[in-house]
Parts: C-alpha cells; structure tokens; sequence
C-alpha cells in the first residue's frame, strides 16, 4: 500500500468512527425522549474528543460532553443519563473484543514484543522513570481537576432515575454495532499505516498492540497517555516498525487524537470565540 492510499484509508476510518459515535449518541438520547440532531451529536463529540485528549486522566472529557448536551437544549440529568448509557452499552463491546485479542495473539504479540520492550526498558531506564513520575503527577492534578468538575455537573438523583425508567431498549441495542465500528476503525489505524512499511509487522499481534495503545489511554493518568504511550510505541508494543517508527508515531497520534482536538477546539471557537476557548483553557489549568 502507498503512502498515499495509506492516508486516505486513515481519513475514511476517521470519518466512520465519528459518524458512528454521534449516531451512537443522538439515538440514546433521542431514546430517552429529547430531541438531538447529528450536526449537535457530532459537536458534543468533538468537544468530548479535545477535552479528553489535553486533560489528565480524560476528566475533561465528560464535562465538555454534559456542556455540549447544554447547549442543545437536552436537560442535565437526560444528558448525564445518556452518557452513562453509552458507557454501558460500549465497554462490554470493549472487553468483548479486547478479550478475544488477547486470547487469539497473546502469545504471538508476547514472542514479538517482549524483546525489544525488555531492551528498551534497560536502556531507557531514566525515561521509564520519568514516564512514571510524571504519571503520578499527572494523577494528582487529574484529582484536583475532578472535584470541581464534579461539583458543577451533580444534579439530583432522582431526577436522573425517571430518565432510566424511561429509557427503551432499542438505542441501547442499536448501539452495539456502532460501538464496534468505533473500536474496529481505531484499531486499523496503527495496522494501515504499518502496510506502508517494506516488511511490516505480522498482522493478528500488531492487531493486539494497537488496541492495548489505544485503549491504555482510558486509565493512564497523563493526557493521552503521553509519555507511556510513545515509550511503549517506540519499544516494540506494536512490533519492529523499522526506521520510519518516528513518522509512523507521529502520523498514528494524529489520527487517534489529533483530529479530535483541532475538531473541539476549532468548533468551541466557530461558536463561542476565541476569547471564551481561551478562558475555558486557563480555568482547566487552575481550576481554583
């Protein structure tokens, strides 16, 4: 595959992945009787994508989420109820596939990766513990970030409950294959930029590495999983990448959490301006 195929191959999955989430979204709560269109289910998306990328622990992801619901007229606790849905309805999904990932070729991913991890990890000994302590502080202000967060978005509970009452099976039914479209589309990213290599990886537990990278983003504590993710990466996690694992690195990062950020931010900006993005930025770096 060129270089060239290799990125509009990327683009497509992209697009997929984010017309699968806001239809995930928009039919969960158009379920739960608000009306939501899918230019606002793709906005709140973005907002949620950006946020989640540049904060520690993702605790801006939500919020920015519950703020986009907001804006479309949905009430908080129908929004904050469709939130935890879509979360239910997507991990099994998660585990499911990560599951049979692992089962399938872990001991294949483990054969390929675990030299070049083990030397990586003796020979980039001080930048393994940098990564942890910056993790940890990373943890601590991700701490400092929730509980005023929290504190913003709490609503009473019994007003959240009469939206679970309400709430149908089909959204939660139909989401099942969007979620899988959102997980299959991000997994194939790492592996069609490696098809560009001259003698890329083999394929079932590059598959593997890609989805531990990705998904390791949910509970590492820096943003994105900066710093773990790029030492993993570059030690071996999705096998030898050769000479262009740089280019590769640099090209992944940006279809995996790139485009949400210049997403969220440039549409925060078309609808509130600069001065107010500008704002909501210096409130995340002190949100006392």
């Amino acid at each position: 595959m060129t270089p060239v195929q290799a990125h509009l191959v990327c683009v497509a999955l992209v697009a997929a992945d984010l017309l699968a989430r806001a239809w995930r979204i928009q039919w969960i709560v158009q379920g739960l009787g608000q009306p939501i269109s899918l230019w606002d289910s793709f906005v709140l998306n973005a907002f949620g994508d950006a946020a989640s990328a540049v904060t520690p622990l993702r605790i801006g992801g939500e919020p920015a989420r519950l703020a986009g619901m907001l804006r479309s007229r949905v009430p908080a606790p129908a929004a904050f109820v469709a939130i935890s849905l879509e979360v239910l309805a997507s991990w099994p999904v998660i585990l499911v596939a990560g599951g049979w990932l692992i089962w399938r070729y872990a001991p294949a991913w483990w054969a390929m990766a675990e030299p070049r991890l083990a030397n990586t990890a003796a020979a980039a000994w001080p930048w393994v513990i940098a990564v942890v302590l910056l993790s940890v502080l990373a943890w601590r202000a991700g701490r400092r970030f929730a509980s005023p967060a929290a504190h913003q978005f709490r609503r009473p509970v019994k007003r959240a409950l009469v939206y679970w009452r309400r709430m149908p099976l089909w959204p939660l039914v139909a989401s099942t294959p969007l979620s899988f479209i959102n997980l299959a589309t991000r997994v194939a990213i790492l592996p069609v930029l490696a098809l560009t290599l001259p003698e890329p990886p083999p394929m079932g537990p590059m598959l593997l590495g890609s989805f531990a990278l990705l998904y390791s983003q949910l509970v590492l504590p820096t943003p994105s999983g900066v710093g773990a993710v790029e030492l993993g990466f570059l030690g071996g996690a999705a096998g030898d990448l050769g000479s262009g694992e740089g280019w590769l690195l640099l090209a992944w990062r940006f279809y995996t959490n790139g485009v949400g950020v210049v997403l969220g931010v440039a549409l925060a900006a078309r609808l509130y301006g600069w001065p107010a993005v500008r704002h909501l930025a210096r409130r995340w770096s002190d949100p006392h």
